[in-house]
């Protein structure tokens, strides 16, 4: 059996923000009946964190729930944990209409690191979401397009965004978040 390898090992870049690929980071998606709340305690007492509202995320230990879509969550957790969750989100709930899948090795993570109007430019240069601080607070999760690719963002920290995308575009991806981060290109908006 081979090694689990992330999808840029790691490469970074540095401009006015760093770019990070984050490595091997755990992801389940868990899709269900979120309207019903039977199945959202259910979920919650699964994992150890309360279901996010729209748009939000929670936050425990190593782990974090984001709402994704009305019927859809994303777990982010220690990568060689997700295999255990999904088993345990399966076992948990037989008989409910659910899907639990890891989804670690078809997806990309990485991190933007800088000031905080920093990271919202380099952002924002890329993506048509309105990431103003009053429209995007930390812990509050955007879906949306980071060019001609679907992606998920976040702010863990004023001064610090997770970005989400398919494994098969990563490169593409970074290049995007490199060449946004030039010294020098900063838009001066935020």
């Amino acid at each position: 059996m081979s090694e689990a390898v992330s999808a840029l090992a790691g490469s970074s870049a540095h401009g006015f923000v760093d770019v990070t690929e984050a490595g091997l980071v755990g992801m389940v998606t868990i899709r269900g009946d979120y309207g019903n709340t039977e199945f959202r305690d259910k979920v919650a007492t699964l994992l150890g964190l309360n279901v996010p509202d729209q748009r939000q995320m929670t936050t425990g230990g190593t782990d974090k729930l984001l709402w994704m879509s009305p019927d859809e969550l994303l777990l982010v957790c220690p990568h060689g944990e997700a295999d255990a969750r999904v088993g345990a989100l399966s076992a948990g709930l037989s008989g409910a209409h659910h899907l639990a899948v890891n989804v670690s090795d078809a997806r990309a993570a990485f991190c933007v690191k800088g000031t905080a109007s920093g990271v919202r430019e380099a952002l924002a240069k890329l993506s048509p979401a309105d990431l103003r601080a009053s429209v995007l607070p930390v812990g509050e999760v955007r879906r949306t397009r980071l060019a001609q690719v679907p992606a998920a963002i976040w702010l863990e920290s004023e001064d610090r965004a997770m970005v989400v995308c398919f494994r098969s575009v990563a490169g593409y991806v970074f290049d995007l978040l490199t060449q946004a981060s030039k010294p020098g290109s900063e838009p001066r908006y935020f």
